[in-house]
């Protein structure tokens, strides 16, 4: 055993660096002013942030929406900010440890426990691929008219895309999900001039009330908002990726870096609350205030935009957003499957032989319900794959906020006291929700 790092509370020497083809590759100025560090760690957070705003969030914002109108954006509000507390750690992590959350755990636990944390590992990111072969495939049937059997196929080319992508550089994808967000961020922008919320009731929605925790359904829906918000796979991407800043690895680099990682996670996880917001502001504005209650799921809300908001404009560019949003999150699915494989297991696949393994198993749960079921199968499945995330949360939340809490293993970079309570808290939420919604499905 390496003395050095059993001093520093890891059992074992780190096998290779985390996403090594571009770990430490995007260059930190030395002396540059804060504005240009700032720039140079800005990234890391969109990537993060896309997770927040995928198909997945869109189906249970509108539902939210559509049934209880403002209600559920404290439960929004809540999510994000759990969400910035939990990207916080997981950047702490990547940062002060050089771990990845896979590797970290690999070095904690026996073999055996990281075998199961593996596999869930991997049903959090398949049901998330899931939600993004739902996702655009709905958005290729309604802005094309393309079948959504035929759109699940499409989805396959996906994987080419990536692999060009990944070769081009890690700044070039970065650059590339900003654009992406930019068009979700101005299509939601538009769409919420057109519905006109009232903002009186809007802001009361903030306030958290009662009646969510007393309505099954709605609790059903808040839960379902929270498993599509703070995302599992989501906390191994960020404290891996957060790495391929060149910083100086030692205790005043590392302290830097997580300064700059911090406020660009928390900046793009609040544009990521801006825009899920948004979703239900416009589902509450349109379809709860005209009495369409039961619009659950994508199709309905496409198809209701135009006459409701007297624009086909308005249906385009929900299209146009749902395919930005779909084809982002495929991205940071695909490094997150990376870096969980070769965290857990050390196998090192090439990218595009990962992508096909994540896409194939998405694809066909999502080929065989378009198939049989069509339109409300796959709208059903989309929510059932959120649940799914949210009952995998704990199992990457609870180890990284053991973790993170743990002096021995961050040193003076442990959580301090208010933080290490406001995680525990966070987690004892998380668990008992999730616990009560599984005895609320079977009971």
């Amino acid at each position: 055993m390496n003395s050095s790092n059993h001093k520093s509370g890891w059992r074992k020497e780190k096998s290779s660096n985390s996403l090594s083809e571009v770990f430490s590759s995007i260059h930190i100025p030395k002396d540059g002013s804060f504005k240009k560090k700032l720039w140079a760690y800005m990234g890391p957070g969109l990537l993060v942030a896309v997770g927040y705003m995928d198909p997945g969030n869109w189906a249970t914002d509108i539902a939210g929406g559509a049934q209880f109108g403002y209600t559920l954006l404290s439960v929004i509000l809540i999510s994000n900010i759990f969400a910035i507390i939990l990207q916080h750690l997981s950047v702490k992590l990547g940062v002060v440890a050089e771990r990845d959350l896979a590797q970290a755990c690999k070095d904690h636990f026996p073999p055996a426990i990281n075998f199961v944390l593996w596999i869930f590992c991997e049903i959090a990111i398949a049901a998330c691929d899931l939600a993004e072969v739902i996702g655009s495939a709905i958005a290729l049937n309604l802005l094309f008219g393309i079948p959504l059997s035929v759109g699940v196929g499409i989805t396959i080319i996906d994987v080419f895309l990536i692999l060009f992508l990944q070769s081009r550089g890690f700044r070039y994808i970065e650059s590339i999900v900003g654009g992406l967000i930019f068009i979700i961020f101005i299509a939601f922008f538009y769409e919420i001039f057109l519905s006109q919320p009232d903002l009186f009731p809007l802001l009361q929605g903030l306030i958290p009330k009662k009646e969510i925790i007393t309505n099954p359904s709605m609790l059903y829906i808040a839960i379902g908002i929270l498993g599509a918000t703070v995302m599992p796979h989501n906390l191994y991407l960020h404290s891996s990726i957060v790495q391929t800043r060149n910083y100086p690895r030692t205790t005043e680099g590392k302290r830097e870096a997580l300064k700059f990682a911090s406020i660009d996670s928390g900046i793009s996880l609040m544009l990521a609350f801006v825009i899920n917001a948004a979703i239900l502001i416009i589902a509450a504005a349109t379809f709860h205030t005209s009495g369409n209650k039961d619009v659950a799921d994508i199709n309905d809300a496409y198809k209701l935009l135009t006459p409701l908001l007297g624009t086909t404009l308005a249906s385009i560019f929900f299209g146009i957003a749902l395919l930005a949003s779909g084809q982002n999150s495929t991205l940071t699915g695909t490094l997150a499957g990376q870096i969980v494989m070769e965290g857990f297991l050390n196998i090192k696949l090439k990218p595009w032989v990962r992508r096909l393994i994540t896409r194939t198993i998405a694809i066909i749960p999502a080929l065989v319900i378009s198939i049989i079921y069509g339109e409300r199968g796959t709208a059903d499945l989309l929510v059932f794959s959120q649940v799914v995330l949210s009952m995998q949360l704990s199992f990457a939340v609870v180890p990284l906020v053991m973790f993170t809490n743990s002096k021995v293993k961050m040193g003076e970079f442990a959580n301090k006291m208010w933080l290490k309570v406001l995680a525990i808290a966070i987690s004892a939420m998380i668990i008992s929700l999730n616990l009560y919604l599984l005895y609320q499905t079977f009971f």
